[in-house]
């Protein structure tokens, strides 16, 4: 049987922030389509030729699309220990002065023609959802973050408690 944490003898007094993770994989159609362009692409290279030109290019080409899929969908998103991480890139929360959870139009718009040029954004076509983080960093020329995301409200919590705590 588990306790809840606010129960446990051991539990801080102190509210513990949200935490959050995610990795932005691609979705199973994309991996269909890839995959499907691999082996057309193999197909037309082989045309019935005997030898290595029967496998070779079946040998080469899918291996490369399951390691191109694998890599466009490395993108980890996760608050922890006070900071936002997005792949190798950390943000410490004390520099957020807002987050703004962003639909796919709210999104669109963020990166649309308006957008600022000295933005930081990891963007992924296939995740409608994003968050826009607004900095108050004075030494720091970037004036906001927009980094894709499938549960924007959830990491914008995650990420104004981690904000608050740090404060």
């Amino acid at each position: 049987m588990s306790q809840s944490p606010s129960k446990s003898p051991s539990a801080p007094s102190a509210a513990v922030p949200a935490a959050h993770a995610e990795r932005l994989f691609l979705p199973w159609w994309l991996w269909l389509a890839g995959f499907a362009a691999a082996t057309m692409l193999a197909v037309e290279v082989w045309m019935g030729a005997p030898g290595v030109r029967a496998w070779l290019p079946f040998v080469v080409l899918l291996p490369g699309a399951l390691a191109a899929m694998l890599w466009l969908g490395r993108i980890r998103v996760s608050v922890r220990d006070g900071e936002l991480w997005v792949d190798d890139a950390r943000l410490p929360a004390r520099f957020v002065a807002d987050v703004i959870p962003l639909d796919a139009a709210g999104r669109r718009e963020a990166l649309g023609v308006g957008a600022d040029p000295l933005a930081f954004v990891v963007q992924r076509p296939w995740v409608a959802g994003a968050v826009q983080v607004v900095l108050d960093d004075p030494a720091d020329p970037t004036p906001f973050w927009v980094v894709s995301t499938r549960h924007p409200v959830e990491l914008a919590e995650a990420l104004l408690a981690a904000r608050d705590a740090a404060r």
